[in-house]
């Protein structure tokens, strides 16, 4: 497929989701935290309607870490994979407290290093909290990727973000981010054609 020309693309960003932000409902770095590994295989709505409860009754990392694994899990029963999530957070807020003294570490290295916390993850947190230049991957970004002719269906997700970063150059990567995420949620999706990018840019001549 013929790389599509990216200021043309970054255009119909900027016409289709010129004011894109998280859909993730949070108010500080903890429930960001928290928030993205809860939204791995499900909807921000649905993660959007599991916190409120989750975070009023274990509103920081301390309290999180203390937690029971079966008292975690009844508040996020409506998500999908659960059981694991659970298990999951509280691991992440005790590794936080007892290794880094309740500070999220700034950095892509350490984030990754830590159980439960993977590459999009901490690229997510990087980029969202400490407007690091990090480019999470996630199913949409990746398709669009594939659509926009930047990567390969045999690339690596680590290939993907690589190629991506060189493409889109020296750009503000937390909007890009968003819009990105937005545009292949609501516009490009999984149903649409594989040349939904091409006619789209065509339509807007």
């Amino acid at each position: 497929m013929t790389k599509i020309n990216k200021d043309d693309f970054v255009a119909l960003l900027n016409q289709l989701v010129p004011d894109a932000r998280c859909e993730l409902d949070y108010h500080n770095l903890y429930q960001l935290v928290i928030a993205v590994i809860l939204s791995a295989q499900t909807t921000d709505a649905s993660v959007n309607k599991a916190t409120p409860s989750l975070f009023a009754k274990y509103p920081d990392f301390h309290s999180l870490a203390k937690a029971k694994v079966s008292d975690v899990e009844k508040l996020i029963k409506t998500l999908g994979l659960y059981h694991i999530k659970a298990a999951r957070i509280i691991e992440v807020a005790k590794t936080i407290i007892n290794d880094y003294q309740g500070e999220v570490p700034a950095d892509f290295a350490t984030l990754n290093s830590i159980p439960g916390i993977g590459r999009k993850t901490a690229n997510v947190i990087l980029v969202e909290h400490f407007n690091v230049q990090a480019f999470p991957v996630d199913t949409h970004i990746h398709r669009i990727a594939l659509r926009l002719g930047v990567a390969k269906k045999s690339d690596s997700i680590t290939t993907v973000e690589q190629k991506l970063i060189k493409y889109f150059g020296d750009m503000d990567y937390k909007k890009l981010h968003h819009q990105l995420i937005l545009f292949g949620r609501y516009y490009c999706t999984a149903r649409t054609k594989e040349n939904y990018i091409q006619e789209k840019l065509k339509s807007s001549e």
